[in-house]
């Protein structure tokens, strides 16, 4: 087979991914030939839109190391425990009254909760079984667009453009969730689906240093998979690996764009949290470095100089 030939059904086979997908990309913001099948189909890992909770004593189904997505806002706490969301991405919810979506991205390790309020419209979301630089491509149910979860933007359809609010979530174990809220409310496995919960589909994928969709921007300064918590302010970004915040006992002070920053760190659980300088949790993201540093090259690293 010719080199033209293969490039000739490469095009092809991307513009019938889109055609199929059957999303608008009249309106884009990234290349359309940069969106890839991930495999399932829209839908195909299906969002969960009525989600079911129970207590923290009726969560028998968690182990104490188990990881889950935490959320708290005006005195209600919920987790979301990752094994479900491996299964599902998307979970559209409510926690204090404010309408949220929680996004998990097994590929890419991102748990990141969403203000689902745009533009004074409350937004679903669901999931659309396409990737951007192998991250999710989420789909609102209103407008169809395309909205990639890393980016926090939507990048194709009639909101092109349009920024996602990000909020202030937490990465961690139910052991370490509960103790902080012993009265949180935990995402139920009655979710609708028949799946095995305690199977992950993704076994060994965070050990491994490969990828299965190729990346723009790669860098081997660090192991690919290894865990990072990533901050922007303004136009600077920057990333604090775990292996790093490993070294240095107790917090570590910072300043980005002169603003000063406290970023805490639990070896035991491997939970991060950057606060400012008043206490208050600011939105971060805690994902695996590949995929902040090729949605962020730019980016600086805070590396432990004792």
């Amino acid at each position: 087979m010719s080199l033209n030939t293969s490039i000739v059904k490469i095009l092809v086979f991307g513009f019938l991914v889109l055609f199929l997908s059957g999303f608008d990309y009249s309106k884009h913001s990234i290349p359309k030939d940069e969106i890839y099948d991930g495999g399932p189909g829209k839908d195909g890992i299906p969002a969960i839109m009525k989600p079911i909770f129970v207590s923290a004593d009726e969560a028998g189904f968690l182990k104490s190391k188990d990881r889950v997505i935490g959320f708290a806002y005006k005195g209600e706490a919920k987790a979301y425990p990752v094994k479900i969301l491996n299964w599902h991405e998307i979970v559209n919810d409510r926690v204090g009254g404010f309408p949220i979506a929680v996004t998990f991205c097994p590929l890419c390790g991102t748990g990141m909760v969403f203000d689902a309020m745009i533009k004074k419209r409350k937004m679903t979301f669901g999931v659309s079984g396409l990737l951007y630089q192998s991250d999710m491509l989420m789909y609102d149910h209103q407008t169809e667009s395309l909205w990639s979860q890393i980016r926090t933007a939507a990048v194709t359809g009639p909101l092109t453009g349009t920024q996602l609010k990000l909020l202030s979530s937490t990465q961690t174990t139910w052991e370490q969730w509960k103790k902080k809220y012993p009265g949180s409310l935990v995402l139920s496995e009655k979710t609708g689906y028949r799946r095995d919960y305690d199977r992950d589909p993704y076994d060994g994928y965070e050990k491994s240093p490969r990828l299965i969709f190729a990346v723009d921007n790669v860098s081997a300064k660090f192991h690919p998979k290894e865990k990072i918590i990533g901050v922007e302010f303004d136009d600077t970004v920057k990333a604090y690996p775990f292996s790093e915040l490993e070294k240095h006992q107790g917090l570590v002070n910072d300043t980005i764009n002169e603003k000063r920053i406290i970023i805490q760190y639990d070896k035991s659980s491997a939970t991060a949290s950057i606060l400012d300088e008043n206490g208050r949790e600011l939105p971060s993201v805690v994902g695996f470095w590949f995929a902040w540093y090729t949605f962020h090259p730019e980016t600086k690293v805070y590396t432990n100089k004792k």
